[in-house]
């Protein structure tokens, strides 16, 4: 038996004083081949869009979110050419679950498509607060037949969230510090640099919480959200408002510690510790004389020693180091160390 494709439909469908015309012109074998093969006679297509198996429902701020994505092919693996219809039906859990009980008494809403990834927003309503509600969604193809159910989400709905406010950012030694108010709960941390969307970077219990993953001179944006999640629970607010920064170098490095001056023949030897800091350009060494002021004696690179070789044997003296970074900035003074020069 000659059996034909779904692609000879519109051969299939032409009058047969048409059809047999054209089997009798040039090429027809050629067309017989490409569209025919032998074998049983293939079923229409049903067209059914595949079962959306994504679905994912959240609460954010006074409203519940579900998004998924639109399938692209039918059941039968064709590629799916015309608009679809997008129910979503959402409704309080019945205890215990019985899928009739739940579609039934489920409020049902028309979703517009027009893009493959879908979002849709509806209001939380007050009796569905401290509440199970499951949510599902259908599509169906032109001919208004669907594959059924997608995934069937639980969501616990509770008191939505106030957004935090008053989100401040500042720069501080070892990155840059936020600050907020009026989150009761632990807040998720978004931060973007120029038009790369915003990602999440830390959830954090409470403020302040320092970035540390930030470079100089770089502009960084932030907006935080309270967040509350456990079991089915998965709120979130709406968004702070975005603050941004762009931190500066102007933070000295440490104080130097440990710094001990020992008297010998024609000369005072000072010591400290090394600093730790990863932009230290040297250190700068103050002398006075008794009682006296400061005043600076040198500069060194960063080898944590110097040898004060101008000196009056019998002179008491007092000295204090300081550190400086690449950019000039200058920590204050240590302690000082006292000696007698011999």
């Amino acid at each position: 038996m000659l059996a034909y494709g779904r692609d000879c439909a519109p051969f299939l469908a032409m009058p047969i004083s048409v059809m047999l015309r054209l089997l009798l012109a040039p090429g027809a074998a050629l067309f017989l081949l490409s569209c025919g093969y032998i074998g049983e006679p293939l079923p229409p297509a049903l067209h059914i869009p595949q079962r959306v198996t994504d679905l994912a429902v959240t609460e954010e701020g006074p409203e519940i979110v579900a998004s998924f994505t639109l399938p692209t092919h039918t059941t039968e693996e064709l590629l799916i050419k015309k608009p679809m219809t997008i129910e979503l039906s959402i409704g309080r859990e019945p205890v215990p679950f019985q899928q009739e009980a739940w579609e039934s008494a489920s409020k049902t809403f028309s979703v517009p498509g027009g893009q493959s990834a879908v979002i849709y927003k509806l209001p939380v309503p007050p009796e569905w607060i401290g509440r199970d509600v499951r949510t599902g969604v259908k599509v169906f193809g032109s001919n208004g037949r669907a594959a059924g159910w997608s995934n069937l989400v639980v969501l616990s709905v509770v008191e939505p969230l106030a957004p935090p406010t008053d989100l401040e950012a500042k720069a501080v030694p070892d990155g840059v510090q936020l600050t907020w108010r009026g989150a009761a709960s632990r807040c998720r941390v978004y931060r973007r640099i120029g038009a790369a969307p915003a990602a999440v970077v830390a959830e954090a219990e409470r403020p302040p919480w320092t970035d540390r993953a930030t470079e100089y001179g770089t502009t960084y944006y932030y907006r935080v959200e309270a967040v509350r999640t456990g079991g089915d629970i998965r709120a979130a607010s709406k968004p702070s408002a975005e603050t941004q920064i762009n931190p500066q170098d102007t933070f000295p490095p440490p104080v130097p510690t440990g710094v001990v001056a020992v008297a010998s023949a024609g000369s005072v030897e000072l010591l400290w510790d090394r600093s730790t800091a990863s932009d230290l350009a040297g250190y700068r060494i103050y002398r006075a004389e008794g009682n006296g002021t400061y005043s600076r004696l040198a500069e060194t690179g960063e080898t944590p020693s110097y040898s004060d070789r101008k000196i009056e044997p019998g002179k008491t003296y007092r000295y204090a180091v300081s550190a400086f970074d690449r950019l000039g900035n200058e920590s204050a003074m240590s302690p000082p160390a006292t000696v007698s020069a011999q």
